[in-house]
């Protein structure tokens, strides 16, 4: 879930500011945005012309899965907004086609639509943005840490991040009395074995998997397994996943 400030730009209706349609990152590091063409965002952008309109991304990481406190973290990314044009909107639009496959129904498709003549009547409907990164910070459950533009253009995607929701979800539902088990490797921690509906996964990484334990009193904590060795796709993810649950269950 993202949002989008822009200092001085108010929002009256709160839509194409507040959310962006949906968002990618390009190869040099920039973040491509895809907004309405009549929102406050645009029109910001569009009429700063050839001068660099700062502003703020700000990126909260959102637990698929129903638990109380369901952000897992923020992270803000600043910089500088400038509407996408000529030559770069094709190649900028075919990237969020390519990693957003219903783009067509959110409009990427109309944001290659000739732009009006300077003084023509009309906006298109849809609008890409490029922000270029100065600087940006995450704070999550490891901390907080700032990041400079070259790490974040040279960050790699978890090879996991397009099906956490769905493997979450699927964990919960179909395996929940595995994830309950894994509390047989917290140590002192596993008195909360046994207890109903105390053992939700939260999140999932090629790194391991994370789970929100309730123990006894109704009090929560989050516990981290990690995977023998990180996973590169999903079929190592359940292999992964197997020992997780044998060595619980030992």
């Amino acid at each position: 879930m993202g949002s989008l400030d822009i200092p001085g730009v108010e929002d009256p209706d709160e839509t194409g500011l507040s959310a962006p349609v949906c968002r990618t990152v390009t190869p040099e590091g920039d973040v491509l945005l895809l907004v309405p063409g009549d929102s406050a965002a645009a029109r910001a952008a569009s009429h700063a012309q050839d001068d660099d309109l700062p502003a703020v991304m700000e990126i909260t990481d959102v637990a698929p899965v129903s638990v109380p406190h369901r952000i897992r973290g923020r992270a803000w990314v600043a910089g500088w907004l400038t509407p996408v044009r000529n030559e770069q909107r094709a190649r900028a639009a075919m990237l969020l086609a390519e990693r957003h496959p219903v783009g067509e129904l959110l409009g990427i498709g109309e944001a290659l639509a000739p732009e009006p003549a300077p003084g023509q009547y009309g906006r298109p409907a849809w609008t890409l943005l490029r922000l270029e990164v100065g600087e940006g910070a995450v704070d999550d459950l490891w901390g907080a840490e700032s990041f400079e533009p070259e790490e974040f253009a040279g960050a790699v995607p978890d090879p996991l991040v397009a099906h956490e929701a769905e493997l979450l979800q699927h964990l919960h539902a179909a395996h929940a009395e595995q994830v309950r088990g894994l509390c047989a490797l917290l140590g002192e921690r596993g008195e909360v074995c046994g207890l109903r509906e105390d053992a939700v996964p939260v999140g999932l990484d090629r790194f391991g998997l994370r789970v929100r334990f309730t123990d006894g009193a109704h009090r929560t904590f989050d516990a981290r397994f990690d995977f023998p060795e990180p996973v590169r796709d999903v079929v190592e993810l359940r292999r992964a996943m197997h020992v997780l649950f044998e060595a619980a269950a030992s």
